[in-house]
């Protein structure tokens, strides 16, 4: 999808293996926001310096910074990824919605209830940061990730029951199909069975991998993957 003028610049603050950075690349890919990138490592800790720190007190990606693209000046810094991805749909309604309209508060309330599943429930307790603290305490890390999110994946899968067309919330793309995606890539890396377990999940993942806009954004593709993990075309 080509861009469309802006009076504004983004500058995100990335990581290729960041699924909350992933949310933010393909809901600007789907509306046509073009990003500036900026890489932090997390396995290197670089969100932990004391730069990255004064930018983003949580020491996460992703980080948005928003510029005038006139004057240069700053306008303001969104640090989590659901705020950005509610503020892109807010500042530019001029572009394709990820969010039902107003007229349909139900629709707009299930995406929510969708999105926040994966990033309260399944992210905050499976990131990076929570297995470097467990490893040392001699807790299995992969076995405490498929608990997680299996429990999430379970919740999702029974909901997409419900409200699930050809993607998480009728046959439109929304911000839950923009959280799913990579959620279901970290769960296929950890072992978590989503095609037997969870069908309807997996029914929609292989519908949105067919969406330009997710494959633009998925980690095997971003300037910062190792060549070593970079999708051989």
């Amino acid at each position: 999808m080509s861009s469309e003028a802006s009076p504004n610049k983004y500058k995100l603050y990335s990581y290729y293996r960041s699924s909350c950075s992933a949310r933010v690349r393909i809901a600007a890919h789907l509306k046509g926001i073009t990003l500036e990138y900026a890489f932090i490592h997390l396995v290197k800790a670089e969100q932990n310096s004391i730069d990255y720190q004064a930018l983003n007190p949580s020491e996460s990606v992703p980080t948005l910074v928003v510029t005038n693209s006139q004057t240069g000046e700053e306008i303001t810094k969104i640090r989590q990824s659901v705020a950005i991805l509610e503020y892109f749909e807010e500042a530019r309604p001029d572009l394709p919605r990820l969010l039902p309209t107003l007229e349909d508060p139900v629709a707009r309330a299930r995406v929510r209830e969708l999105v926040n599943i994966i990033s309260n429930d399944v992210q905050p307790v499976t990131n990076l940061r929570v297995i470097n603290f467990i490893k040392p305490r001699g807790i299995e890390a992969t076995e405490w990730q498929q608990h997680f999110m299996n429990l999430g994946f379970k919740a999702y899968d029974d909901l997409l029951k419900l409200y699930s067309g050809k993607y998480s919330v009728g046959d439109q793309v929304s911000l839950a199909d923009c959280v799913l995606a990579p959620a279901v890539d970290g769960a296929l890396r950890f072992g978590v069975r989503v095609e037997e377990d969870f069908p309807n999940v997996w029914k929609v993942w292989k519908n949105i991998s067919e969406v330009e806009a997710f494959q633009l954004g998925r980690w095997n593709v971003q300037a910062d993957t190792p060549d070593d993990l970079r999708l051989k075309q």
